[in-house]
């Protein structure tokens, strides 16, 4: 089960994709290079941003030799930006970072004592305090064992129910095993709610370990989806079927994977299920905005 002690030695990228986030970057920035592990890369791939992100990214790559920057020519995309840094990463282990988050200087060290616990892990992540655009502030707790199951189904089945009652950790801003991420890391799918999609993918490649620690901030948007549709590059119309969308991929995961068919069966209940879920939600809100709406008339 133990890894070798070589882990916590192992060389680190942290990814950082950006667009125009001048006025934040510098102490997204500092927390990275603050960590107290040594062994340690900076990968930043600029959007083609118009503000000063470059001239910011570009004194710091020249005083800094583990800051690398990279420039897109031209605006490639939300998502296909997030994918290059990964694509651009030479570290054994990585990890995404916004322009406007933070981590604790032992995030990184922490991480990887979990990984040299436990070779299966392909994941580990953190408590997160979360940031709303309003500045109120909350942490997501997580203190289950299904993530870190052998069975990727059962994994698979977690991440889903999950994806419903609200996500007690967040895999996409946890430290992975770039060599077991990699596949899908670098074709990140293009569409509303890909996020989800990725983190049932995550689910299904290997276990998860967790240190529940509060170690990174995190500042959470509040885009309408039509707006985020525009901003992602995709037809206007994903933003009125988002959930028929997500459950349409994270279907096609199981159908193209190496599953039993009980496990097929399972895992298509989980997606069935998740499916008329978020449904119900939606559903229950526009309900119950309706019938404010009525009371105040």
């Amino acid at each position: 089960m133990a890894a070798p002690a070589s882990v916590c030695d192992s060389l680190v990228s942290v990814g950082l994709p950006v667009r125009n986030g001048g006025a934040t970057l510098e102490s997204a920035i500092k927390s990275v290079l603050t960590q107290d592990h040594e062994r340690l890369e900076l990968v930043i791939s600029d959007n083609a941003s118009t503000d000063d992100t470059e001239t910011i990214c570009r004194d710091l790559a020249a005083s800094d030799s583990r800051v690398r920057y990279h420039r897109q020519e031209r605006n490639i995309g939300l998502v296909a930006n997030i994918a290059q840094t990964i694509h651009l990463a030479n570290g054994a282990f990585f990890r995404w970072i916004s322009d406007d988050d933070w981590l604790a200087p032992q995030y990184v060290s922490s991480c990887l004592k979990a990984f040299s616990n436990d070779s299966r892990l392909i994941l580990v992540t953190t408590q997160i305090n979360y940031i709303k655009p309003d500045g109120t502030t909350h942490t997501r707790l997580y203190s289950g064992t299904s993530l870190s199951s052998n069975d990727p189904i059962e994994r698979f089945y977690a991440v889903t129910s999950y994806l419903v009652d609200g996500m007690p950790v967040d895999p996409l801003y946890g430290l992975m095993r770039k060599a077991k991420v990699i596949s899908i890391g670098r074709t990140r799918g293009k569409m509303i709610r890909e996020d989800a999609v990725f983190a049932t993918q995550l689910a299904l490649i290997g276990p998860w370990g967790h240190v529940p620690e509060l170690l990174a901030n995190r500042h959470l948007g509040c885009e309408r989806l039509p707006v985020l549709a525009r901003r992602l590059g995709v037809p206007v119309w994903q933003a009125y079927m988002p959930f028929y969308l997500q459950c349409r991929e994270t279907l096609r995961c199981i159908e193209t994977g190496n599953y039993t068919p009980a496990q097929r069966r399972k895992a298509r209940f989980a997606v069935g299920r998740m499916y008329m879920r978020l449904h119900y939600d939606k559903v229950s809100y526009r309900m119950r905005k309706l019938a404010q709406i009525f009371a105040a008339v």
